[in-house]
């Protein structure tokens, strides 16, 4: 009798004790999405900075399968499968979803910005200090964890170029929009075609003088095989943002210690992207230089010169009349608030 007593209670126990919840059952995988290969300085401080602090910081509860090189999405899927929740993160390109993201195209209408350490802190004051961003990820359904930036702007071309007044007149490839308004200010003909092998292509045939681009692209393509003269400065501002995005639902169903452990891991990994950004940036050069291009870092009156020729602001202000017309009523605010920010920063970096 006290023999079968003791067996119904150690079975009751038992069945208590396994619905409880344990470490194993609550540990989250959170499928992450990337279109470029895990590799280059951005994937590399991805996987290696900031996921495994994630883990870290939520004691091993969240876990990532990252998925790269576009297994699970191009570049331009991006938004819309972390929005439809297909994915749970992925890297978002404003510049590939200009009608989702129309005021996120705003950070690459400026010729010259702040490098390293003060670009990190130029695009979290901008998020932090400016509704509409935040906002308008809002809109597709997904928040950002982590803000990643990139390379600064290089131009690469076939003919010895001493100066950048050497652009008037030739045929140059840029993908941005504003690129081309600036190169068109420069007294260039600006062209668009897709990245890859018709670049390399036409590099190659002369059908265009050179590429107005982030470095570690031309890079990665070999352009200096071909377009073996490059001009450089840190301070040439690409503003390519790439936003670690989370689908809003998948956001909102972690529990607020995981919300937490996220935005501190995203702490802890922002304190290093400046430093490895510059180590990045001075290794970048010293490759190319190694396979025989002939690289030249621009003087600061140099830079000073080139954003003169662009003529951002007029383009800047006709970009405004062409979102307010869309319906994008914000356009000028949103524009003055981020110029507000930029000369700020760049106040910062000459004091």
């Amino acid at each position: 009798m006290k023999a079968g007593y003791i067996r119904q209670n150690l079975t009751a126990l038992l069945l208590a004790t396994s619905l409880l919840p344990t470490a194993a059952s609550a540990a989250q995988t959170l499928i992450y999405s990337d279109h470029e290969p895990l590799g280059g300085m951005r994937t590399r401080f991805i996987n290696d900075v900031f996921f495994p602090a994630i883990e870290k910081e939520s004691l091993g509860r969240l876990k990532i399968d990252a998925h790269w090189g576009g297994e699970l999405n191009t570049s331009y899927e991006a938004l819309g499968k972390v929005s439809k929740g297909e994915v749970d993160m992925a890297t978002v390109v404003p510049e590939y979803n200009a009608e989702q993201l129309p005021l996120h195209q705003i950070f690459k209408s400026f010729p010259v910005g702040p490098t390293d350490a003060q670009q990190v802190a130029f695009f979290r004051r901008v998020y932090a200090d400016i509704p509409a961003f935040p906002a308008e990820l809002k809109k597709n359904n997904v928040v950002s964890v982590f803000l990643e930036t990139g390379y600064p702007l290089a131009f690469f071309s076939s003919k010895v170029m001493p100066d950048l007044g050497k652009i008037k007149g030739g045929t140059w490839r840029s993908a941005s929009f504003w690129h081309r308004d600036f190169l068109q200010n420069a007294g260039a003909k600006p062209v668009t075609m897709p990245w890859g092998e018709p670049t390399y292509h036409a590099l190659k045939t002369g059908a265009i003088d050179g590429m107005m681009l982030n470095v570690d692209s031309g890079y990665d393509l070999k352009a200096y095989q071909f377009a073996s003269n490059v001009l450089i400065s840190k301070d040439l501002w690409l503003g390519h943002l790439y936003i670690l995005a989370m689908n809003e639902k998948t956001w909102d169903k972690l529990s607020p210690e995981d919300q937490a452990a996220i935005l501190r891991a995203a702490q802890t990994a922002y304190k290093s992207l400046g430093a490895v950004m510059n180590q990045s940036f001075n290794t970048q050069i010293d490759d190319l230089r190694n396979v025989g291009a002939t690289v030249r870092i621009l003087k600061q009156e140099e830079v000073a010169q080139w954003q003169s020729t662009t003529h951002y602001q007029a383009a800047q202000a006709k970009w405004v009349k062409e979102q307010e017309a869309k319906g994008v009523n914000d356009a000028g605010t949103v524009m003055k608030q981020v110029n507000a920010i930029m000369d700020n920063a760049m106040h910062q970096k000459t004091h």
